[in-house]
């Protein structure tokens, strides 16, 4: 994700300061020294990257700072409340329009993710603000652009307008408003032209569709792989139209981060959403104080669960918790367990959003976690049901069946067993102990007395 090799660095430096007994000018500037190194090593702006470390210092040696019990989680908090404003104290939701249809146009260069991440909003604001949305292919630059968004849409149900690439843009979004108005739908997504580079061209189609219009947003869509260049591109497109709103795709790769930093200081337009992956639900809402959570290695529990409530049938997951307690948990419980992990994401990613396991996320290979998880998932579906109810009857002959339905070996058949048996015992035993008082009744947890 962007700002892992920042989110280390920083804690490093905090954690060489809380190993100090007092706060003084000369281990705030060996710390200081440290977030200065890794806030430009992310490629953050240099002036940002000043004004910051200056604010950090002034407030951290203030004296409600010195006299504080533990002054170096003073600190934290100060460094914390420094990047929230940085990255925009609150978070930048859409503008919808108060009374009557709302109108959302999404500019960018070619390469960002435009198209893709046009119709992400648009599954987003369906599913989550119970939205009615149209989205309307005005990119008749590009080879293929109006496919792609046809595709999109009709994989999340949702309607594309299109003349075809022989109708001028400006006449595509003109019919398109009548056509959303006439059939009432509520939001209107346009998917303009992009370039290779910012052009006379570009911008003047931009112009004359945003005066046509009058979107209650624009949304620029920049890539979190190319750094300072999110900044340019920003002002740039800024400075000739009303931009109200980034979405930084690519947020999952191995970007620095510095871009993302940067942008809202220099511009003022804030990040409204961030993209975490290629599948059409692997969008976020910005928010500036989780992701300062994150980076500083608190974790973010709220996204976290509100993912789970999202990706994962809370239910199934209750009465299968509900099933290990009783000691009837079978295979094909673990199964189903299996599958609602792999919903959830990457393992990495989901320990980073857990309070104090940042430091471990690292230590997780994403590839060979989903690896295992999917050949264990391979060797379950492999059994017979009678198996999976019962994985006791499994004889040699049976393990060498299913391992090889499983493109798995015997023993790691046998492994697997054996492993789902401990966790089975395990939790008969908890279960007997809360049913004995020795626990608290966990059952209640499923609404049982």
């Amino acid at each position: 994700m962007a700002f892992d090799s920042l989110s280390n660095r920083l804690n490093k430096a905090l954690r060489d300061l809380s190993g100090k007994g007092r706060l003084t000018e000369k281990n705030m500037e060996d710390m200081l020294k440290e977030v200065r190194i890794a806030l430009l090593e992310a490629d953050v702006n240099y002036k940002i990257v000043k004004d910051f470390l200056v604010r950090v210092k002034e407030k951290s040696l203030g004296t409600d700072v010195l006299e504080a019990v533990d002054p170096s989680s003073m600190v934290v908090k100060i460094v914390h409340d420094e990047i929230v404003e940085l990255l925009g104290t609150q978070e930048a939701t859409l503008n919808y329009a108060e009374d009557g249809m709302t109108v959302i146009m999404m500019v960018g260069l070619q390469g960002t993710g435009k198209t893709t991440s046009i119709a992400k909003v648009a599954n987003l604001v369906k599913k989550k603000h119970n939205r009615n949305p149209l989205l309307v292919a005005a990119d008749i630059i590009r080879p293929a652009a109006i496919e792609q968004l046809q595709t999109l849409g009709k994989s999340i149900d949702v309607e594309v307008f299109t003349k075809g690439i022989e109708t001028p843009a400006t006449e595509t979004v003109k019919q398109a408003m009548l056509y959303a108005k006439e059939k009432g739908y509520d939001t209107v997504f346009i998917d303009t032209a992009g370039r290779l580079h910012i052009d006379e061209e570009l911008m003047n189609e931009l112009k004359e569709i945003e005066n046509l219009v009058h979107p209650n947003d624009i949304l620029l869509t920049v890539d979190a792989m190319t750094g300072q260049d999110i900044v340019q591109v920003a002002k740039s497109f800024h400075e000739q139209l009303n931009v109200t709103g980034l979405v930084v795709t690519k947020f999952d790769g191995d970007s620095r981060g510095g871009g993302v930093l940067s942008v809202r200081s220099i511009t003022q337009v804030p990040v409204k959403f961030v993209g975490q992956g290629e599948k059409i639900d692997d969008l976020e809402l910005f928010y500036p104080d989780r992701m300062a959570d994150r980076i500083l290695g608190m974790g973010d529990i709220v996204t976290l669960v509100e993912q789970a409530q999202e990706k994962m049938d809370l239910e199934e997951s209750e009465r299968a918790a509900k099933r290990m307690m009783e000691g009837t948990f079978t295979m094909e419980d673990m199964l189903s367990q299996l599958e609602q992990v792999s919903k959830m994401g990457p393992i990495g990613g989901i320990l980073k959003m857990l309070p104090g396991m940042n430091q471990y996320a690292d230590m997780i290979n994403d590839a060979d976690a989903e690896k295992g998880l999917k050949k264990q998932k391979a060797i379950i579906q492999s059994m017979t049901l009678e198996e999976r109810e019962d994985p006791s009857i499994l004889n040699n002959r049976r393990k060498n069946r299913i391992a090889k339905g499983s493109g798995s070996t015997p023993q790691e058949v046998s492994k697997m067993v054996s492993q789902f048996e401990k966790m089975q015992k395990m939790m008969k035993q908890m279960g007997a102990l809360s049913k004995g008082g020795k626990l608290p009744n966990l059952g209640g947890m499923f609404g049982k007395k």
